[in-house]
């Protein structure tokens, strides 16, 4: 078992969570995100204490905190250049520069296990709020 399993926790429901969330947006019409974070005293990572699921990213940037790391799962229907219909399926890794050095550590040590646990394609890094505007972009909508 890695460092990091067990460094990091997750509670079952977080678990039971994270694949019905996973599954059930595979063929959803409309993007969800759901925010996660890493709790600093217990390092449990669970999702957000609202536990919002967002349907545009302009509402997802509006909740987002101004110092504090966030991985971000994303499930985000787009039409390919080639006319077919995708839904991918990324974690968006929240870091912003104004974040204290002990909250980069924490979330850059779960990085990988957020990855592998919720099963993920892809990571795209985000410094700033702003930056979710390209996130079609780089998914490769047409």
């Amino acid at each position: 078992m890695s460092s990091e399993a067990r460094l990091y926790t997750f509670s079952q429901e977080t678990k039971d969570h994270l694949r019905k969330f996973r599954l059930g947006t595979s063929r959803a019409s409309d993007p969800q995100a759901v925010i996660y974070m890493i709790d600093k005293q217990t390092k449990e990572i669970r999702q957000d204490e609202d536990q919002t699921v967002y349907k545009s990213l302009d509402e997802l940037a509006d909740d987002l905190p101004d110092h504090s790391p966030r991985f971000i799962l994303l499930s985000y229907p787009l039409t390919l250049p080639s006319g077919r219909l995708s839904v991918p399926y990324v974690m968006l890794y929240y870091l912003p520069t104004t974040c204290n050095a002990e909250l980069r550590m924490l979330y850059a040590g779960a990085k990988e296990l957020m990855r592998n646990t919720s099963e993920v394609t892809r990571i795209i890094d985000l410094e700033s709020a702003e930056e979710l505007e390209e996130v079609p972009e780089k998914l490769g909508a047409a």
